[in-house]
């Protein structure tokens, strides 16, 4: 099969775009398929090799081909626009196109379907909800007005109606959008996945550079920083365990969050036990986790967090082989069950996370069953059962047509 993946991102992205777009792409091409990922070019000069950046093998079925687009935001995002339809469109088009940028989709679709290939959208979220979240959430978004959330509101239904097969990451976000537009064909719940064997297994060798100092107990936590992410929760229960270091990995240095948070850490009394290692390359996330003790994550209720969202660490904290502390939220439980691969707490609760993560430093016993148990469970959500899962959807579309 012959899938063109249209992401209008600068690539290498460090971010969980970034990074799930990669995985997704690489693994439909480890499966036979040559796939076509077409980004934006890297902003670092010289350009980043994306497959070293990410860690993985380089193969003649995954090309990267980066629109020439340049010039502010609002000319690159329309060069893009002008590229992707050209691909889409041209002699040598795909079976199928993918993509997870709802812009994208909706362009697409506007084409008839005798044109043009079929075409799959994967949401990450509800846009308008999205949009109207993440000024409370992250610091340097900017609040849409409403009408830009018709807008977004009326793209999701564009898409929602004509797209020939639409993904969600969640089954709690399947449920959003069925209720708000209706139940249709061709839905299939596909959530993010992991890379088994960078997760787990790692030589100690590949280990010793990342050691962190001292012999108490490490909580660790992976990922952005931002508001939504719940770090200040996680920073409030570690001023309660006093036994234990912190570790959190990530963080942009030119974003205000990394800044805010050593700076509450310092606030916290706890400046001196808390690691932040800022913004990392991809593979060496998880031999840091191999450090810790305990794995957190501690989301805070959100319109994202409730629903929308599918950790990419949620999965790396499974296969890293450590205990998970969790946020008791819909989309969470998903995928963790209390008692039985994790401790799931009351978002937004530092007491109740501190409670946690002493339990789980206390009873080896039971920190060991919940990450055999994690380890375990960890299989059905690698990145090739990710695109196994896909390929079920894609077959479906390329055969009927």
């Amino acid at each position: 099969m012959r899938i063109t993946y249209f992401a209008d991102v600068r690539f290498p992205l460090e971010r969980a775009n970034g990074i799930q777009t990669m995985e997704t792409c690489h693994a439909m091409a480890a499966r036979g398929h040559d796939v076509d990922l077409i980004v934006r070019p890297d902003t670092q000069s010289p350009a980043r090799d994306p497959f070293a950046y990410y860690g993985l093998p380089p193969t003649p079925k995954l090309r990267i081909d980066r629109a020439p687009v340049s010039g502010p935001a609002m000319a690159r995002r329309l060069g893009y626009m002008a590229f992707a339809l050209g691909r889409a469109l041209g002699r040598s088009r795909a079976d199928v196109l993918l993509t997870r940028d709802l812009g994208i989709a909706s362009l697409l679709l506007d084409v008839p379907r005798g044109l043009r290939p079929p075409v799959v959208y994967e949401s990450h979220g509800y846009a308008p909800d999205v949009a109207a979240a993440l000024p409370d959430l992250v610091a340097t978004a900017t609040r849409p007005s409403a009408r830009k959330l018709q807008r977004l509101a009326k793209r999701e239904a564009h898409v929602w109606r004509e797209a020939d097969g639409y993904v969600t990451i969640t089954a709690a976000l399947r449920a959003e959008l069925e209720g708000r537009h209706g139940v249709r064909a061709r839905l299939a719940v596909i959530p993010d996945g992991v890379r088994i064997k960078a997760a787990y297994g790692v030589p100690k060798a590949e280990d010793e550079d990342e050691d962190v100092d001292g012999m108490e107990p490490v909580v660790a936590y992976a990922g952005h920083l931002y508001a939504w992410k719940g770090v200040d929760v996680l920073l409030e229960a570690l001023a309660q365990v006093p036994k234990a270091r912190g570790l959190i990995v990530g963080g942009h240095a030119k974003e205000p969050d990394l800044a805010r948070l050593t700076a509450r850490a310092s606030g916290l009394g706890i400046g001196d036990r808390v690691t932040f290692t800022g913004m990392v390359e991809p593979p060496r996330v998880a031999r840091l986790l191999r450090q810790a003790d305990v794995l957190a994550l501690p989301n805070p209720a959100s319109a994202i967090s409730t629903r929308f969202t599918s950790p990419l660490k949620l999965f790396e904290y499974m296969a890293a082989g450590r205990p998970i502390v969790a946020s008791d939220l819909p989309s969470i439980r998903e995928v963790l069950q209390d008692e039985v691969n994790a401790l799931l707490v009351a978002p937004g609760n530092p007491d109740l996370m501190a409670a946690a993560i002493e339990r789980l430093i206390r009873d080896p016993a039971l920190s060991a069953r919940l990450a055999a148990a994690a380890l375990a469970a960890a299989p059905a959500y690698t990145w090739d059962r990710r695109a196994e899962r896909l390929e079920e959807l894609l077959d479906g579309l390329v055969t009927t047509r």
